[in-house]
């Protein structure tokens, strides 16, 4: 107990590290907790057709958001400017100027989505939704630099606290409406709540309207790339459900939100960690520079792929099950996609992190680059995978894409150094035979799925 508490305790990079990842992972698993709490609510309170209506509001914001992402979260964590108060006014000016860009292009493409999807409900919805756009334009640039140091303790519990209060809005609007408004303004009410808790309660100096030459060429030269690279992210963590709003019934689509919410949860935990841990381990432990950084980095992701790995496992081999203990029979169909989005995720095991080591050496184009190609295969094995097998098929070609992609992953981690073959190899038999175990447990629900 002592050497466990020991290696928490001090100021170097593996406690601030063990510290942060503690901090994140209570920060990510109480933010899912309560959003399963609201949804399971929300389920009863509302309809199918309302969680597929809002899972389109939700493709088109982060797509926005997405699409337009000049990267000055990953600048403030690389930059050795990262701290200076006329860098970070910089960096803030941009942001804000981002949210209320992408607050009007969200009306503007209200009548479009609408027709494209024959959904005209989202006129409504659509604008409202795009509020919390505007609202984090203004977020304070004392939340990245938090993550440069890797002290979120903070952070974290304001982000609870402002969760906490958007649902608690959301679940008392919905009782009193039956609307789906509760479930667009809810977005909005935890926006405005953390802008005003992270400004008086996060500690650091407030951010002004400033515009230095040097630091705004540092931001637009390293945040070129980036933007074009989370233009790419919006297809690899997005398109699915862009393209199934094509596909899907508007309720078929609703209940496909709520087991890709259940199956991708133990990913996006592990994600929300690593993408905010591994950019200063990279840049402060570089695994090209010696192999005791490269045996640190090794251990590391040993620990993370575990834990993510036997979670995906774990959620996969209970999906029906959990699906039909938490929900009435209108979403029973969300347990074997649970099993299905799950077993898919677990290919990314096998890339995790190396995409940071890029970001980290400033070098957003060779990460560019990569994403173009996962981006690329991903859409196209979707389209293949609904083509020819229909909603399976469109589920389980997210994994075909990731393990396509793996050559150009590989490439990007040998350009410097952390590529760890032992940990890849373990992840890949692992993974095959955890598979087709849980696809034997659960074919009888899978094909059930299938002949949807």
């Amino acid at each position: 107990m002592s050497r466990l508490l020991s290696a928490f305790s001090g100021s170097g990079l593996m406690a601030r590290v063990l510290r942060s990842a503690s901090w994140l992972m209570v920060g990510y698993g109480g933010s899912q907790a309560l959003r399963l709490a609201a949804n399971l609510i929300m389920t009863r309170l509302l309809f199918p057709e309302a969680f597929g209506i809002m899972t389109l509001v939700t493709v088109v914001i982060v797509g926005l958001s997405l699409f337009s992402d000049v990267g000055v979260g990953p600048a403030i964590a690389q930059n050795p400017r990262g701290d200076d108060p006329d860098f970070l006014n910089t960096a803030w000016t941009i942001q804000v100027f981002r949210g209320c860009m992408l607050f009007a292009v969200a009306c503007l493409l209200t009548i479009p989505v609408a027709r494209f999807y024959h959904e005209p409900d989202l006129v409504k919805y659509l604008p409202v939704g795009a509020l919390a756009l505007l609202v984090s334009g203004f977020f304070p640039t004392r939340i990245e630099t938090a993550h440069r140091h890797l002290l979120v303790g903070r952070l974290t519990v304001l982000d609870l606290a402002s969760q906490v209060i958007g649902i608690g809005f959301m679940v008392i609007y919905a009782e009193l409406t039956q609307s789906v408004m509760a479930l667009a303004l809810g977005g909005v009410v935890t926006a405005v709540a953390k802008l005003i808790l992270t400004h008086f309660l996060l500690p650091g100096p407030v951010n002004r309207f400033r515009w230095e030459r040097a630091a705004a060429d540092d931001l637009i030269h390293f945040g070129k790339w980036i933007f074009l690279s989370t233009a790419l992210t919006f297809v690899i963590s997005q398109g699915d459900r862009a393209i199934l709003g094509r596909y899907l019934s508007i309720d078929m689509l609703g209940i496909y939100n709520i087991g890709y919410f259940l199956g991708s949860f133990p990913m996006m935990a592990g994600l929300s960690m690593i993408g905010r841990i591994m950019i200063p381990v990279y840049r402060d432990k570089p695994p090209a520079e010696n192999a005791t950084n490269r045996r640190h980095l090794s251990r590391l992701r040993a620990g993370m792929s575990l834990s993510i790995g036997l979670a995906l496992l774990l959620m996969a081999a209970i999906g029906p099950q959990l699906v039909g203990l938490l929900y009435d029979e209108r979403y029973q169909l969300a347990g074997p996609m649970v099993t299905l989005i799950a077993l898919s995720f677990y290919p990314r095991l096998v890339i995790l992190t190396y995409d940071n080591v890029a970001l980290a050496m400033g070098d957003s184009r060779s990460y560019f680059i990569v994403m173009m190609v996962r981006a690329v295969l991903q859409i196209l094995w979707i389209l293949l995978g609904l083509a020819y097998f229909g909603l399976v098929g469109g589920i389980v070609s997210m994994a075909l894409a990731t393990i396509a992609s793996y050559p150009a992953v590989v490439w990007l981690a040998r350009k410097y150094g952390a590529w760890d073959v032992r940990h890849d190899i373990v992840a890949v038999l692992t993974g095959v035979l955890a598979t087709g175990l849980i696809l034997w447990m659960h074919w009888a629900d899978i094909a059930l799925l299938a002949g949807y």
